[in-house]
């Protein structure tokens, strides 16, 4: 990942690696964690699982409800001191998660991961790399989701091996540990420091302007794109199941998809400078329901490998483009702030998914949320196409305006 990040100015760089390594961090031992442990946790702690598994929902809808108040800190004061509480914060967490004795405290655990993570999570640290790369914040910005796209990959197999060893306690424990010992240091050691005139003439300034119908287009189109690839994530190889598929089959195909996904992201990182965020956005939102209508129409094992190549390169694309368009549609100033708005639809989204998809898979059947996903990926697509229309059409009056 290093020689990706060469153009950069050396305090980038070493922003851009801390805050891949806090993200790995921060996301691997919370909102993943379960698909590993929720097993074990729903043994000793006398919970079902699906209510165990309803803890990152629980952290998620936190997340979604903090966000918006959280947007003026972050404009405000810059992302550091909001990631360099939210770290200890998460530590907290996991420290109550690690000694709970029931659903009670186990739920107490995710509302605190939840605080935890909209005060460190993903837009806090995008907004972080935006604050101190400048002008190479798109670069910046892709990097940072290219290294989150190996967290499963990564933390995964280090949880089975420590809970194999240790036991899920003592690996939630030492990951409370390591989210104290290492976040927390890096985001005060490696994120910018803003100067107190600089800080002192942005309260007094008036805030930049959020263009509300480009912001509601938005957060429509990412949410419906979040709402089915995180109701996906836990039912895609059912669903390639019910296509015909065996079970080794569907899991190879399932594990191709993150391969695409990285692939996508590494894309859109490589070509970053040369394409428009709208270009590949628009690219990644009519791959969706071209993917979906292509497992529709088939049913062998060709057909879930070419849905998975370009579902998970759509995926892979649109996770860098959440974070970086948001810098082509509005002005510098306001970039934290609507970033921070954006996470509340879209933790909401995510947060809903993974629960209406089991439902509709359980009730209704595979293709019913296929179907589904269809047609909520072409709304996603006409909100984008929407985006871009608006966007361009307000940009040509400027400059008619500036011609003049």
């Amino acid at each position: 990942m290093i020689p990706l990040l060469t153009h950069f100015r050396s305090s980038t760089v070493r922003a851009v690696a801390a805050l891949s390594l806090t993200q790995l961090i921060g996301w691997g031992t919370t909102f993943w964690l379960p698909a590993v442990t929720g097993p074990a946790m729903a043994g000793e702690l006398g919970m079902a699982l699906p209510m165990v598994m309803a803890g990152p929902t629980v952290m998620l809808v936190v997340m979604a409800m903090v966000s918006w108040p959280l947007s003026a800190k972050f404009e405000r004061h810059g992302a550091r001191p909001i990631m360099v509480l939210g770290s200890p914060l998460g530590a907290a967490g996991l420290l109550v998660m690690g000694l709970a004795n029931g659903p009670e405290s186990y739920l107490l655990a995710w509302i605190i991961l939840g605080l935890a993570g909209a005060c460190m999570l993903t837009t806090p640290a995008q907004i972080a790399a935006a604050e101190i790369a400048g002008d190479k914040a798109r670069q910046a910005l892709g990097v940072l989701v290219l290294a989150g796209g190996l967290t499963s990959a990564i933390m995964w197999p280090l949880t089975g091996l420590l809970q194999a060893e240790w036991g899920w306690r003592t690996t939630t424990l030492a990951y409370a540990a390591l989210m104290f010992l290492v976040c927390t240091p890096l985001h005060w050691t490696a994120l910018a420091r803003r100067p107190g005139e600089k800080s002192a003439a942005k309260t007094t300034a008036e805030p930049a302007a959020i263009d509300r119908p480009r912001f509601v287009l938005l957060a429509m189109s990412f949410a419906a794109n979040g709402f089915f690839t995180w109701g996906f994530a836990l039912t895609i190889i059912i669903l390639f199941q019910a296509q015909g598929l065996d079970h080794a089959s569907a899991l190879a195909a399932a594990a191709f998809i993150g391969i695409a996904q990285w692939a996508g992201r590494l894309l859109d990182f490589l070509g970053g400078r040369r394409w428009s965020g709208f270009v590949t956005g628009l690219a990644a939102t009519a791959l969706f329901p071209l993917s979906f209508t292509v497992l529709l129409l088939t049913s062998n094992f060709a057909g879930a490998m070419l849905f998975a190549t370009l579902y998970g390169f759509a995926s892979g694309i649109n996770a860098v483009t959440r974070a970086t368009l948001p810098l082509q549609i509005f002005p510098a100033g306001a970039y934290a702030r609507a970033s921070a708005q954006l996470a509340v639809p879209l933790n909401f989204s995510f947060a809903a998914a993974p629960p209406a998809f089991t439902a509709i898979l359980t009730t209704a059947g595979p293709h019913a949320a296929l179907w589904l996903a269809l047609v909520i990926s072409i709304f996603a697509f006409s909100a984008f196409l929407g985006l871009l229309l608006l966007h361009n059409r307000i940009h040509s009056n400027v400059d008619l305006a500036g011609g003049r």
